[in-house]
């Protein structure tokens, strides 16, 4: 395992998969996008207060949209670890997005998701580097909730025993990634501003845009991670399916 090499594979197998991971995007970020864009909503329209507030007022803006950021994002990436590693059949074919979500394990991902973001913005308030620490040790646990079938504590354990180790290289896939995600998504969210006014529907449809093009690479990403660290510790682990779904 490199850099290079994961950043490679992750590339590889967006495309390969972008007719499910894209649609199965959409299902998850449409209801969600509404939820990220309210913080960015209040951070361009409510901080020009007194100067006073508006150091306070930048300070809770950004963690809420650090935290609304990351909602949904764990979540998907459990769903699509189901997508990319379990068979639909006795023919080993990959299920299709309504068996994925058949499939998922809701609450365990919904609660791996919440913990997660708030380990994540309690990190970052205590002087940010605890939050990196959660954000790597903590990032493979949705895809374990569903590849290994684990529950929510056990989930988290693993994915700090996985991460144990390889902390460095998991921190130059996953932290890259969601830097430039979140990047991304910042700018294109000015420019809608730009074109459409600094209206909340013009912050959820770009949120929403960003997150169904933008997420699947974290979430292939941290599929990839997942496996590759399982197969290494146990000897042996799941495989990716070697040809997506047929439409």
């Amino acid at each position: 395992m490199t850099v290079a090499s994961l950043y490679l594979r992750i590339w590889r197998t967006y495309f390969a998969w972008a007719r499910s991971l894209l649609p199965l995007a959409f299902f998850v970020f449409v209801p969600l996008g509404l939820v990220h864009a309210v913080p960015v909503h209040v951070e361009a329209t409510e901080l020009s207060l007194g100067s006073g507030l508006q150091v306070a007022g930048a300070l809770l803006a950004v963690l809420l949209l650090v935290g609304a950021g990351l909602l949904g994002e764990i979540f998907y990436t459990g769903a699509v670890a189901i997508a990319l590693t379990h068979p639909r059949d006795a023919g080993g074919r990959p299920p299709s997005l309504l068996q994925v979500a058949r499939m998922v394990n809701y609450r365990a991902l919904i609660v791996v998701d919440l913990i997660f973001g708030l380990l994540v913005v309690l990190g970052l308030i205590a002087f940010v580097v605890p939050g990196v620490l959660a954000f790597v040790y903590l990032g493979l646990a949705a895809p374990v909730v569903e590849i290994e079938h684990r529950g929510v504590r056990d989930a988290l354990a693993r994915s700090y025993r996985l991460v144990r180790g390889h902390f460095w290289l998991v921190l130059a896939v996953l932290v890259p990634i969601e830097l430039a995600s979140d990047a991304i998504t910042s700018g294109a969210t000015a420019f809608a501003h730009s074109l459409l006014g600094e209206s909340l529907i013009a912050e959820w449809l770009t949120d929403t845009a960003s997150n169904v093009v933008l997420t699947p690479f974290y979430a292939v990403a941290a599929v990839l991670l997942a496996l590759d660290l399982i197969a290494e510790k146990d000897g042996a682990g799941p495989q990716l399916h070697s040809h997506p779904p047929r439409p």
